[in-house]
């Protein structure tokens, strides 16, 4: 391992991005990216050894070959959560770190929003509110509900943090289920259908994984409460939309916030549209100011310990995609 690898900053802000690399490693050789295009060229001529990456144009025309199977690539620094725009990689020769939880408590934020969206129903005060009507009305509690989390990740346990200290019930579900701090039950996803039926919010975080490719289907979907709310912060491909759309036109659920979709943007003639028990967001919960920058400062640290020969932080692993 070189003690001063030359790295490429990959993102679309990259000025204060190498203001923050340039800070805490001023030794380094450190260039900048900010196109898909570019990229493979900038590995070839620099010899880079590290790559700090955003994917900031989408997953079409991301330079995955060019990084993954570059000569000189030691380690791939993916600048969000999701991995799974670069398909697998040999692991003996390529490490690929996250920044799992750069926008946990923000998607947090989030999620708790839609569901006060719905229990305090502001459309229908919204629009009373439009037509000057002053008609009687209530809201509702999320105080004694119950959630249940699919995908306890940082994320996921940034949600039952807020959701216990609110007062609801949290249930959640992971692949090596094991007792976690604000979750009341901890069990496996082999345990969902048990679980469905027992929730009145479905928050969905998990990675798209093949063994989550479709995971809530129509099947799952009808499981559901009736009152339910579903929350997907996850990535497109995980919920059926399909079947999800169908459930929600007959009002088997009460409706569904969606930031992810399995085509993004969403096609115009979308049903999601126009549905009134529908949020829709341009994939968006885990953008916010700052977020990139912390974000690279999270890499910076891990680039300390690269250097060091310390274990790295974050390390994704290939065949889990987590």
């Amino acid at each position: 391992m070189n003690s001063a690898p030359v790295v490429i900053l990959h993102t679309d802000n990259p000025d204060p991005a190498l203001q923050i690399a340039t800070a805490a490693h001023p030794d380094l050789e450190i260039h900048t990216c900010d196109s898909y295009a570019a990229l493979p060229q900038m590995i070839a001529d620099t010899a880079a050894e590290v790559v700090y990456s955003v994917r900031f144009a989408g997953t079409p025309g991301f330079p995955r070959d060019a990084i993954v199977n570059s000569a000189t690539v030691r380690w791939l620094s993916v600048g969000g959560s999701g991995t799974d725009h670069l398909g697998t990689w040999d692991s003996k020769r390529l490490t690929v770190t996250n920044a799992a939880g750069v926008a946990a408590d923000m998607m947090a934020e989030y999620t708790l929003g839609a569901m006060l969206h719905f229990s305090l129903n502001l459309p229908g005060f919204r629009g009373a509110q439009k037509e000057r009507h002053w008609n009687a009305g209530k809201v509702e509690p999320i105080a004694g509900k119950t959630i249940l989390i699919v995908g306890l990740g940082k994320t996921g346990q940034a949600i039952a943090q807020r959701c216990k200290a609110l007062g609801l019930t949290v249930l959640g579900v992971r692949a090596r289920p094991a007792p976690l701090d604000h979750v009341d039950v901890v069990q496996g996803m082999a345990d969902l259908p048990d679980l469905w039926p027992q929730a009145d919010f479905i928050a969905v975080c998990v990675p798209l994984l093949d063994s989550t490719l479709g995971m809530i289907d129509a099947t799952a979907i009808k499981m559901m409460k009736r009152s339910a709310v579903l929350i997907d912060v996850s990535r497109g491909g995980v919920v059926d939309q399909k079947a999800l759309a169908q459930a929600l036109q007959k009002n088997a659920l009460k409706g569904a916030a969606l930031d992810v979709f399995e085509t993004e943007p969403l096609p115009e003639d979308s049903l999601f549209w126009e549905m009134p028990n529908v949020i829709v967001t341009p994939h968006c919960a885990s953008v916010y100011d700052g977020w990139d920058l912390k974000s690279v400062r999270m890499f910076c640290d891990n680039l300390t310990r690269y250097r060091r020969g310390a274990p790295l932080l974050n390390i994704v692993d290939p065949m889990r995609g987590y």
